[in-house]
């Protein structure tokens, strides 16, 4: 009981902190002070030396590098013209399928998000040729924009991931496991989202407009130079990652140097490029690893209150299914995403739910992607939407207008979530059979 009475008073200062507008980080870490001090009853100085201690380890950890490196790499990408060659590459291979160019979406997220690893930089990316390209060829505004919501997330759960990298680090779970893992369950929701796309152009051809542009055998040729870059780009990272050639973040490296060899054979590379890429990588990257001190001394204030292994003892006397556990926590998390980022999400829930998974006996590379995916959710869900305020940003639709055209996509996500629960094996398959 005194347990969850300290969790329910930590809960309430961060959402009084969230309430008042403080930074995530500041609040985090102003909460985790405040818990210790009050609820642990300990003196300021030894507080001190256990922030200090967090603050060194998190710093120096030599995972964090890829971080970094990977919002460098989408930087240099989303600001080219790979994302329009993304779309002309893709477009004659379309052309012939029932939705036609509305699967671009689909597709140029995934491809885009195979180098990425950000749900903004993967929507803002996509978005600034396909709007403008569907709407002046007629086709739905809700579903070409409903489309590129829910696909925009697959930065999130398509390889390299950011988000991934996070979890790794604070699950101490193999990244380049969650790499693989990440793969099938991604090209899975992106079939789903496909499959709808193509249902809906059956059943109302008045989504995609007749007949369109004929494409001859030297056009797929020009699309599959089109589609060069980022197939190089894509071998690169991830054939150095899966081959063993190369950690994680050595391969986000590896990445960076192949997008800036990438731009300077397009002639777009020059020093205006280099700066504003950097000016952007770094904002990014100290936003995201502040998250992980503060979540880290938040996990250790929760560790010193005992909350973490007391409400698993609570929540394992309700003697829970594994399946119960996962509706649960699905829900919990949906709740969760209307409030905040999927990073803060993470850094802030797992102290206390992979101690119960972990109890339940489920696997903590599969629960990674499962909790990834439930971030995706909290992308296209107002108020904090992040997918929903940059197509806001970009087309000028109200937000709910777009959640309303996202809604069929958010139910889409939650059968793949179902179809993770049902069978593991989506997830678990490819990193069983890369790493045995």
């Amino acid at each position: 009981m005194e347990a969850l009475l300290s969790a329910g008073a930590l809960l309430a200062m961060i959402f009084l902190m969230l309430g008042l507008g403080v930074w995530i980080f500041v609040g985090l870490i102003a909460v985790s002070g405040m818990g210790l001090v009050v609820l642990a009853g300990m003196d300021l100085s030894r507080v001190a030396t256990i922030a200090t201690g967090i603050i060194y380890r998190y710093s120096s950890a030599w995972e964090l590098a890829a971080i970094p490196m990977f919002i460098w790499m989408g930087e240099i990408i989303f600001r080219t013209d790979i994302s329009d060659r993304i779309f002309r590459g893709l477009a004659p291979f379309v052309a012939h399928v029932p939705g036609r160019l509305l699967h671009t979406n689909v597709m140029g997220c995934t491809l885009f998000a195979a180098v990425s690893g950000s749900s903004a930089a993967t929507t803002a990316t996509v978005g600034k040729i396909t709007t403008t390209e569907l709407a002046s060829r007629g086709y739905s505004r809700s579903l070409s924009l409903g489309s590129l919501a829910g696909a925009g997330s697959f930065g999130l759960l398509i390889p390299p991931s950011i988000i991934m990298i996070v979890y790794g680090i604070l699950a101490e779970v193999s990244i380049s496991r969650l790499f693989a893992a990440g793969v099938m369950p991604g090209l899975m929701i992106a079939a789903l989202f496909s499959a709808y796309i193509i249902l809906r152009a059956l059943l109302d051809p008045s989504v995609a407009p007749h007949g369109g542009e004929r494409y001859r055998l030297r056009d797929y040729a020009h699309a599959l130079v089109d589609l060069m870059p980022i197939f190089a780009l894509m071998g690169i990272v991830l054939g150095a990652i899966y081959t063993g050639v190369a950690t994680p973040s050595e391969a986000a490296a590896v990445g960076v140097f192949g997008a800036l060899v990438i731009a300077g054979v397009l002639r777009q590379l020059s020093i205006r490029l280099l700066m504003e890429t950097l000016l952007g990588a770094v904002q990014l990257s100290a936003m995201i690893c502040s998250l992980l001190i503060a979540a880290a001394f938040l996990s250790t204030a929760m560790g010193y209150l005992h909350i973490p292994a007391d409400v698993a003892r609570a929540i394992g006397a309700l003697n829970l299914s594994p399946a119960m556990l996962i509706l649960t926590l699905t829900v919990f998390y949906i709740l969760l995403g209307l409030f905040l980022d999927g990073v803060s999400i993470i850094v802030m829930s797992l102290p206390i739910t992979l101690p119960l998974v972990a109890g339940a006996g489920i696997d903590p590379v599969w629960f990674g992607i499962f909790l990834i995916v439930t971030v995706e959710l909290g992308q296209v869900t107002p108020p904090v939407g992040f997918n929903l305020f940059v197509l806001q940003g970009m087309t000028r639709e109200p937000v709910g207008r777009i959640a309303l055209y996202a809604f069929p996509f958010f139910l889409l996500m939650l059968i793949g979530i179902a179809l993770l629960a049902v069978f593991p094996a989506i997830a678990l398959w490819l990193p069983g059979y890369l790493y045995g």
